[in-house]
């Protein structure tokens, strides 16, 4: 009895050393246990999976829907200079793009045939490459895709800067015939969204 009861009392300062500590770490998760997990929402919130995603319209950024859209001059691809405010009374659809963009591949026939159906009504549409050589958005324009409507050469991105619409291409905006903006689509469009966003812009009677 007397062994038995000699070592059970050894036993007993490591147990209550062991209950020290786990109660040392309850302790610190209860003090610092809602600051990192804090962080971790925080990190979440600004990840860039948050960021705008493809398809969703957005008046948010540097121009938004019912602004004046900014005056800017471009040169298209035979140099000559293009001016936005030379095409006020026209309904205008701006359309950021690159050859190598994918969704923009896709989503030209679409603006070719919504161009086909409302050049009657003076739509004009300017298709604002970013930063890619003349001769290689003439090819792809003209040659590949046998476009008739005006692209331009957005060379430095500064456009495409002050519009907001460097973080997702396409990014296409659509202005009225007194320049105002009506709709800001990023992402491809189908040909159906382009005729409601249409509807807003071209002046009707």
């Amino acid at each position: 009895m007397s062994q038995k009861q000699s070592s059970g009392n050894g036993r007993n300062p490591i147990l209550i050393i062991g209950g020290f500590v786990l109660l040392g770490l309850a302790i610190a998760l209860l003090l610092f246990g809602g600051s990192l997990f804090g962080r971790k929402e925080e990190t979440a919130v600004n990840s860039p999976s948050n960021s705008l995603q493809a398809g969703e319209i957005s008046s948010s950024g540097p121009l938004a829907v019912g602004d004046i859209a900014h005056d800017f001059t471009l040169q298209d691809v035979d140099g000559n200079n293009v001016n936005l405010n030379d095409f006020r009374g026209r309904p205008v659809i701006l359309n950021f793009w690159a050859t190598w963009c994918g969704p923009c591949r896709i989503e030209m026939p679409e603006l070719q045939a919504a161009y086909e159906t409302y050049q009657a009504d003076g739509l004009a549409i300017l298709a604002l490459d970013q930063q890619e050589p003349a001769d290689i958005v003439s090819e792809f324009f003209y040659g590949q895709m046998g476009l008739t409507f005006t692209p331009l050469l957005d060379s430095e991105g500064a456009v495409s800067d002050s519009y907001g619409a460097n973080r997702v291409l396409p990014t296409t905006f659509f202005i009225n015939p007194d320049g105002e903006v009506t709709a800001i689509h990023r992402g491809p469009m189908t040909r159906s969204q382009i005729d409601g966003y249409l509807a807003e812009t071209i002046p009707t009677g």
